[in-house]
């Protein structure tokens, strides 16, 4: 695929007043050690989207309660205790989520716990807690409706196989799923990808009404499909090694933005199948997202580094190939970010957690249009 760089002082130029979303910090939650991902999830059904907070230097899964505002407190809540090294959590439905804990970077030290998580019947009790699986580095966790029923699975992407081991991580990563008509028993979808997997997407990416699986990884950007025959099938979409990786849009036309290498410095978009290097200064860049932050009906993509710069960017497309860059936060050495409308004005604020400062925030859209989406 083609690659044009575009120059970082281009990259870094300021966005006009009109184009640039304005955001409001919220501190939402302190002393989060090891903070690692944030995930929506309407806990108490009142219609808003709580927020998960997952700390890999915690032993409690945390909650943060909604209140519909800003200016009001997240109450804090423990879904369970006792789960050491947590490192990803997905939600499979309203009562049932799967946590993957005992995490090492080195296969030979990880664990891999993947315990599934109950809603109680008495309300503000704790979830019960069982161990379903123990597959050495279990890291990414998401729900996918694999089969188009409304039916979703529990895609577990392991970080690396079994018998990785630094520098060069030389072994095959397997790809499995939990199917809750399967007893939530551990299935292969294949180990193809090789050396360090760390991102993983879910979206209809051939527009079957079939969630498919994009992975990040030393091998490249991958699509795995479920047919309707029941096989997997797996598509090379980019050989480039990759770290993270999101799906987007501008307009009409599909984007894949993502960061390059493992943990790298570069943040890169895929445009009509070519390959555009947008930002190179990213240090152990970690997250990377897409979302129409403004209205336009076209996507900025959002990205942030624990190192380095320790920063929250917003990149916007203002035509072709140019792309300007804008700093949410000079201080937040996110791990993950998400984009979502926490106070019901139409508007996609961001949230995003960090381990350098053991925290999470909120970033309160201010555009002047809302988002209609």
């Amino acid at each position: 695929m083609g690659i044009s760089r575009l120059s970082i002082a281009c990259a870094t130029l300021a966005i006009s007043a009109l184009a640039q979303p304005q955001f409001k910090e919220h501190v939402i939650a302190t002393g989060l050690k090891g903070g690692y991902q944030v995930v929506p999830f309407d806990v108490n059904g009142d219609g808003r989207a709580d927020l998960i907070a997952l700390s890999s230097g915690l032993t409690e899964l945390e909650w943060y309660e909604n209140p519909g505002s800003f200016d009001k407190t997240w109450p804090r809540h423990v879904f369970a205790g006792g789960l050491s090294r947590m490192i990803n959590v997905g939600v499979l439905d309203k009562d049932t989520l799967i946590v993957a804990h005992g995490f090492e970077n080195v296969a030979a030290k990880s664990v891999g716990n993947v315990s599934v998580l109950r809603r109680p019947a008495t309300a503000g009790a704790p979830w019960s807690v069982q161990e379903i699986d123990r597959l050495t580095t279990s890291h990414r966790l998401r729900s996918a409706d694999i089969r188009g029923n409304g039916k979703p699975v529990m895609v577990n992407a392991p970080l690396t196989g079994a018998k990785a081991a630094p520098p060069d991580y030389n072994d095959n990563a397997p790809l499995v799923w939990y199917d809750p008509a399967n007893g939530l028993r551990r299935e292969l979808l294949n180990e193809a990808n090789h050396g360090v997997v760390h991102g993983i997407f879910i979206v209809d990416w051939n527009k079957d009404k079939r969630d498919d699986i994009l992975t990040a990884s030393q091998s490249g950007i991958h699509i795995h499909s479920l047919g309707k025959n029941g096989k997997w099938t797996r598509t090379e979409f980019s050989a480039e090694p990759s770290s993270d990786i999101a799906v987007g849009k501008l307009g009409r036309e599909r984007i894949v933005a993502a960061i390059e290498p493992w943990h790298g410095n570069r943040v890169t978009v895929y445009i009509s199948g070519r390959r555009q290097i947008i930002d190179e200064t990213l240090a152990d860049g970690h997250t990377v997202i897409t979302a129409d932050l403004d209205g336009d009906g076209r996507d900025e993509i959002i990205a942030a580094g624990r190192q380095g710069p320790k920063s929250v960017f917003v990149y916007k497309n203002t035509s072709g190939t140019a792309w300007t860059r804008q700093t949410v936060d000079p201080a937040m050495p996110a791990a993950a970010c998400i984009a979502l409308d926490l106070n019901s004005d139409r508007r996609l604020d961001l949230a995003c957690i960090a381990a350098g400062t053991a925290n999470l925030k909120v970033y309160e859209n201010l555009v002047t249009k809302p988002v209609s989406r």
